[in-house]
């Protein structure tokens, strides 16, 4: 628990140097709702797995570089990391240029209340499913999962990750992050595809599952 706590430390603080070198002021209340949020949400999730599962809470909080997992997959997350990094980088710097006042505050606690939903959307998805690692690869006793958001969608999340994507831009105040979402969103869903492929041949049941279950992010769309 302690190793898992310090990670979340490590990380809310290589966030932080994520936002406000960029923005070269402390006095970026976006970036700091964002922290709060991230670290609020990060041990609520850490308390939680540790007695739901902490078997998913070990995958969570591991490598995004692991044994079993897919080799396209190592290079894909490797890049998109690298993608994620710059893109909160850039937001701040966006919002910084604009005096921080591009996107008006109702619509930062719209983006804000995005990334709460996502936080849910996860929270849902983990207590459906303990095989949702971070990486694509087959765990052992993994099988096709079909209850609770996994009857609506096959890949929820990556759904989630899409109100993230659009949460925050809106949240820290970049209207040009919102492009770059676009790259991302656009990078899960051809990861999704990926990662079915290696379903797909791994359990016999799953084109059932894809039959029954036609949409992959959005239920209606695709």
């Amino acid at each position: 628990m302690l190793r898992y706590l310090l990670q979340l430390i490590v990380w809310t603080i290589f966030m932080a140097a994520l936002l406000f070198w960029p923005a070269g002021t402390f006095a970026y209340p976006g970036a700091w709702v964002m922290l709060v949020l991230f670290a609020g949400g990060g041990l609520a999730m850490v308390l939680w797995l540790s007695k739901r599962s902490p078997e998913l809470l070990r995958e969570r909080m591991g490598s995004p570089i692991q044994r079993g997992q897919a080799g396209w997959d190592k290079i894909f997350l490797g890049v998109f990391m690298v993608l994620f990094f710059g893109w909160l980088g850039f937001m701040s710097w966006d919002a910084a240029r604009t005096g921080f006042s591009a996107v008006p505050v109702w619509l930062q606690v719209f983006g804000a209340l995005l990334i709460v939903l996502e936080f849910a959307g996860c929270a849902w998805t983990f207590n459906a499913n303990t095989f949702a690692a971070p990486v694509v690869k087959i765990q052992e006793g993994q099988k096709v999962i079909d209850t609770g958001p996994y009857a609506l969608v096959r890949h929820p999340m990556y759904t989630s990750a899409l109100l993230l994507f659009i949460g925050l831009p809106l949240l820290l105040g970049s209207w040009r992050g919102l492009w770059i979402s676009a790259l991302l969103s656009l990078a899960l869903a051809w990861r999704s595809v990926g990662e079915e492929e290696t379903l797909r041949h791994q359990f016999t049941d799953y084109d059932t599952y894809r039959r029954r279950v036609k949409y992959r992010l959005v239920p209606g769309v695709w």
